[in-house]
């Protein structure tokens, strides 16, 4: 189990409605459906991975988040996690948006650009870093708007959006994922 699982699965309250949109092939909602709650479901865009959530008995929706959130009703789940996947959007803050109108809360995780082995390899080899969080050369990484821990909670800031928790404690210098709880 990931690290990040538990941390994530602390913010969510027990029976709880939750969507977990981008699930992968379903390991982050298989957790919490067997330790918080099992009114969870997912969206997500590759068939693959979503045939691997049906393997696995969860109960996920084939389509793109950044067209097909729009369909959920507002206010429809309590909480709405987007793990890792913010900056692979053209548009996050439409994302966003929709992340927060449609749940009572969201739960936001990001690499953090701002992570010291991330900066220290940017600066010392002149070229752009491939880590656990961030996999990919930087021509096939899934990722157009990096940010880093602080960006994030700039955004925030300045978009009205309240952050119930996060890991702003570490530092934008010592995490290298930021998770964070918001609302409108």
């Amino acid at each position: 189990m990931k690290k990040e699982f538990n941390i994530i699965a602390n913010l969510i309250k027990k029976d709880s409605k939750v969507l977990d949109v981008g699930c992968g092939d379903g390991q982050l909602m298989k957790y919490i459906y067997e330790n918080i709650t099992k009114d969870i479901r997912g969206l997500e865009i590759s068939k693959k991975n979503v045939q691997k959530c049906i393997e696995k008995g969860l109960t996920v929706i084939e389509g793109d988040a950044e067209k097909d959130l729009k369909q959920f009703p507002i206010s429809s789940f309590d909480y709405v996690i987007l793990s890792q996947t913010l900056q692979a959007f053209l548009d996050p803050e439409n994302v966003i948006n929709e992340l927060l109108r449609i749940g009572k809360k969201a739960i936001v995780t990001i690499p953090n650009f701002g992570y010291w082995k991330v900066r220290m390899h940017l600066l010392l080899k002149g070229t752009m870093p491939v880590t656990k969080n961030l996999p990919d050369e930087w021509y096939n990484t899934p990722n157009l708007h990096m940010c880093t821990i602080k960006d994030f909670e700039n955004y925030c800031n300045k978009k009205k959006i309240t952050i119930n928790s996060s890991n702003l404690n570490f530092q934008n210098i010592f995490s290298e994922l930021g998770i964070f709880l918001i609302e409108k």
